[in-house]
C-alpha cells in the first residue's frame, strides 16, 4: 500500500469512530447536549495554569500569565454563550412567515487548528460542534500536538465519566499534510484556523469549509478623544500573549496635533518610541524576513525583539512603538506583526486616518477588525462605512473583544471570519450557528395578500 492510501485509511478509522459516536450522541437530549459541552469549558477553566504552561513550553511562544487569562476568559464567555440556546430539535416558529425551523447535526466537523492558540481554539471548535450535535476530529500545529492532544485527552477523560460516546472528539496522533488533506476531505464541514496555506486547502477540499484570514488591527484615535483613556487599552491589547492574537492592535494611527502628546503617553505607559532610521530598519529586521514574519521574533517579549533588532530598551518595556516611514504599501511596519509591536501614525483629518488604515489593511488585514476610540456616533459610522473589515470594537481593548466579550454583541469564539476581503465564506465570529443544519417546514398560508399589478408595477 502507497503513502497516499496508507493516509486514506488511516482517516477513514477516524472518519468512522466519530460518525459511530455521532450517530449516539445526536440522539441526546438538548440538556445531556449542553452538559457535554459545559464539560469542555470547565476543564480548560479548571486546568488553565496547567494547559497555559505546557503551550508556552512546546510553542515558544507567548507567555504563561496572559494564557491562563485567555483560558479562563474564553472558556467562560464561550459557555455563557451558548449556555441556555436551543440547537437540538424544533428551534422556533414564525406566526408572521408560518415557517418552523428544526435543528439538525451537519455531522463530522474536521478542525485545523493553529500553535497561537492552540488550547483555546480546539476548545471553542469542540463546544460549537458538539452544541449542534456533532462529532469533531481536530487536526493541530505541528508545533502545538502535545498541548493540543493534552486538552483533547482531559476533555475526554471527563465526558467519558458522564457516559457520553467514545470518540466525539479526536485529535490526529499522526501528523501530515496528507492526512490533514483527508481528513478535510473526508469530514462533512471544516473549520480552518491558521496559516493562509491551510485555510486554502480547507476551501479547496471539496467540502463547506470556515476559514479566517490574516489580522493586522488598525486602531483609531479620533481627534479630541481622551488619549489617557485610549492609550493603555491599545498597549494591553498590542502586547497580549506577546503580540501573537490575530485581533490584537496593530497600527496607532493620531490626530496630528496630538500625536507627540500621544507618544509621550505610551512611553509612559511602557513604551520605547522608535524614530531613529536604523532603529527602524532593526525593527523590520527583526519582525520580518524577506517580507514574512521572522520565526525568531513570534511572540517573543520585547527584549528579545530589541536584541533581534539590536537596539536598546529600558527595562520593564512593555511595546516598541515604531514611527512607521508610510503605510504597508511602502513600509512592513504597517503590515501584520507577531510581537509586541506598533505602528505609529498622524492624520491631519479623520479622512486622512481612515485612509492610512485602508492602505494597511490592503496590505495585511482586510476583511478583520478595526479598533476605534471616539465619542462621535457620526465618526464611528464614517469609519463604519468606509473601511472594509467584519468588526469594529469601539472604546475596547481589540485583542480581548474582537472575538466576542461579555460587553458587546459579538460572538465568543476564537474564529474571526474575514467575509469575501479576506477570502472566508463567513463575515463575522464563528458560532455554533455555522456547524448546524437547519430545516424549514412551510406552511401553507392561504390568507397570505398577493399584490395586485398596479401594487407592484404602479
Amino acid at each position: 500500500m502507497d503513502e497516499k492510501a496508507m493516509s486514506q485509511e488511516y482517516i477513514n478509522g477516524y472518519i468512522e469512530r466519530a460518525r459511530k459516536a455521532q450517530a449516539e450522541f445526536e440522539k441526546m437530549s438538548q440538556e445531556q447536549v449542553d452538559q457535554a459541552v459545559k464539560t469542555i469549558g470547565k476543564v480548560v477553566y479548571d486546568n488553565a495554569e496547567f494547559l497555559a504552561e505546557i503551550a508556552v513550553e512546546e510553542t515558544g511562544m507567548g507567555n504563561v500569565p496572559d494564557k491562563i487569562a485567555k483560558n479562563k476568559q474564553k472558556a467562560g464567555i464561550v459557555w455563557n454563550n451558548l449556555r441556555g440556546k436551543k440547537s437540538r430539535g424544533i428551534l422556533d416558529t414564525d406566526e408572521t412567515t408560518g415557517i418552523t425551523r428544526i435543528a439538525k447535526p451537519i455531522g463530522v466537523v474536521a478542525a485545523i487548528t493553529p500553535c497561537t492558540n492552540p488550547i483555546v481554539t480546539p476548545m471553542s471548535n469542540a463546544m460549537f460542534a458538539l452544541k449542534c450535535g456533532n462529532a469533531i476530529i481536530i487536526t493541530p500545529h505541528h508545533k502545538a500536538v502535545k498541548c493540543s492532544t493534552k486538552t483533547v485527552d482531559m476533555i475526554n477523560e471527563q465526558l467519558a465519566k458522564q457516559g457520553y460516546p467514545e470518540h466525539l472528539i479526536q485529535i490526529l496522533d499522526q501528523h501530515s499534510r496528507e492526512n490533514t488533506r483527508n481528513l478535510i476531505s473526508s469530514a462533512d464541514i471544516v473549520i480552518a484556523t491558521g496559516g493562509a496555506g491551510m485555510v486554502t486547502a480547507a476551501y479547496s477540499s471539496g467540502k463547506p469549509a470556515l476559514g479566517v484570514g490574516a489580522g493586522n488591527v488598525q486602531c483609531i484615535i479620533d481627534e479630541g478623544y481622551d488619549y489617557k483613556e485610549a492609550v493603555p487599552k491599545i498597549i494591553t491589547g498590542r502586547t497580549y500573549d506577546y503580540g501573537i492574537i490575530c485581533s490584537g492592535e496593530q497600527s496607532v494611527i493620531c490626530p496630528e496635533k496630538d500625536f507627540d502628546a500621544i507618544m509621550d503617553e505610551f512611553e509612559a505607559n511602557g513604551g520605547y518610541i522608535v524614530r531613529d532610521p536604523k532603529e527602524l530598519q532593526g525593527v523590520r529586521d527583526a519582525l520580518f524576513t524577506d517580507g514574512k514574519p521572522n520565526r525568531h521574533s513570534v511572540g517573543q517579549s520585547p527584549e528579545k525583539i530589541a536584541e533581534l533588532a539590536g537596539i536598546k530598551i529600558p527595562e520593564g518595556t512593555r511595546i516598541i512603538v515604531a514611527v512607521a516611514d508610510g503605510t504597508g504599501q511602502t513600509d512592513l511596519l504597517g503590515g501584520e506583526k507577531m510581537g509586541p509591536v506598533i505602528a505609529a501614525y498622524k492624520y491631519k483629518d479623520l479622512a486622512e486616518g481612515v485612509n492610512i488604515a485602508r492602505e494597511n489593511l490592503e496590505k495585511d488585514g482586510k476583511g478583520h477588525s478595526v479598533a476605534f476610540h471616539s465619542d462621535s456616533e457620526e465618526h464611528i459610522e464614517y469609519v463604519g462605512k468606509e473601511l472594509c473589515v467584519s468588526r469594529f470594537v469601539i472604546n475596547q481593548i481589540s485583542a480581548s473583544s474582537a472575538g466576542g466579550s461579555y460587553f458587546n454583541g459579538l460572538a465568543p469564539t476564537n474564529t474571526l471570519g474575514c467575509g469575501s476581503w479576506g477570502h472566508n465564506s463567513i463575515s463575522e465570529n464563528l458560532d455554533y450557528k455555522h456547524l448546524m443544519n437547519v430545516s424549514r417546514i412551510a406552511r401553507y398560508m392561504p390568507n397570505n395578500h398577493v399584490p395586485s399589478e398596479e401594487e407592484l408595477w404602479g
